[in-house]
């Protein structure tokens, strides 16, 4: 998977949200996937700060993600069952057109 340096973690204009569509069920078993958090949350925008770097899976739903601050200034589209890297620092605004629910985990830097 497609990982960033944890030296760009630190500089919010390197700030990357990475998508993978459709990884493997071997990956999701091997990340533990089923042992995370659930979360869900209905249609609308949502601001959102990450204070820590996620990681999730969703089951199902539609989101847009427009980031702020950053040089990737177009917004990143992901959906059910694609793995999201969302970087600790990431200001950004949620359009979610389809409810969502996802597994997810942060990690401590």
């Amino acid at each position: 998977m497609d990982a960033q340096s944890k030296s760009d973690s630190f500089s919010s204009s390197n700030l990357r949200i990475i998508v993978q569509n459709n990884p493997s069920e071997s990956q999701l078993s091997e990340l533990g996937i089923k042992s995370w958090p659930k979360w869900a949350c209905s249609p609308g925008k949502y601001q959102l700060k990450f204070d820590a770097e996620e990681t999730c899976y969703l089951l199902r739903g539609k989101v847009k993600v427009y980031p702020k601050n950053t040089i990737e200034m177009s917004p990143v589209e992901f959906g059910a069952g694609d793995l999201v890297i969302i970087p600790k620092g990431l200001c950004c605004t949620w359009d979610v057109t389809l409810p969502v629910d996802k597994h997810y985990k942060f990690h401590s830097s």
